[in-house]
């Protein structure tokens, strides 16, 4: 586990049943990838590919924040599941509803946020089991 333990901002973070739900979803996608770690990013679960952040669960527990180069059109494919706020405007994550969202499609970002982030080493043992992508 990794990352900056501290509370943001002095809000308090709270998980609901949901948020467990949610995060155990994220996590069963996640771990399928070779290297992925867990730890805390803002005080809520991240998960990375070496050192570099693919997605990390919002405070509000029903919210993935997850880097994707192809934001704009997931975006336009479906506004009301994948959004950013003027937070995110200047970067390359987005935020997707994680109640709306269809199984194959969060799989499919969380993989290719993997294959945008994870390092040589990695990517050779993923390419070793699934070819080159």
């Amino acid at each position: 586990m990794r990352g900056n333990w501290q509370k943001p901002h002095n809000k308090r973070i709270t998980m609901n049943t949901d948020s467990f739900f949610y995060l155990d979803k994220v996590r069963n996608i996640a771990f399928q990838l070779p290297g992925v770690t867990e730890g805390s990013c803002y005080g809520t679960p991240g998960f990375y590919a070496g050192k570099k952040l693919i997605a990390r669960l919002r405070r509000e527990g029903d919210i993935l924040v997850v880097y994707s180069e192809e934001r704009e059109i997931w975006m336009k494919k479906d506004p009301a599941v994948f959004y950013i706020t003027d937070h995110y405007k200047n970067s390359l994550y987005m935020l997707i509803a994680l109640p709306a969202v269809k199984p194959a499609d969060l799989t499919k970002l969380i993989t290719t946020a993997w294959l945008s982030r994870a390092n040589k080493t990695l990517l050779k043992e993923w390419e070793s089991k699934h070819g080159k992508s």
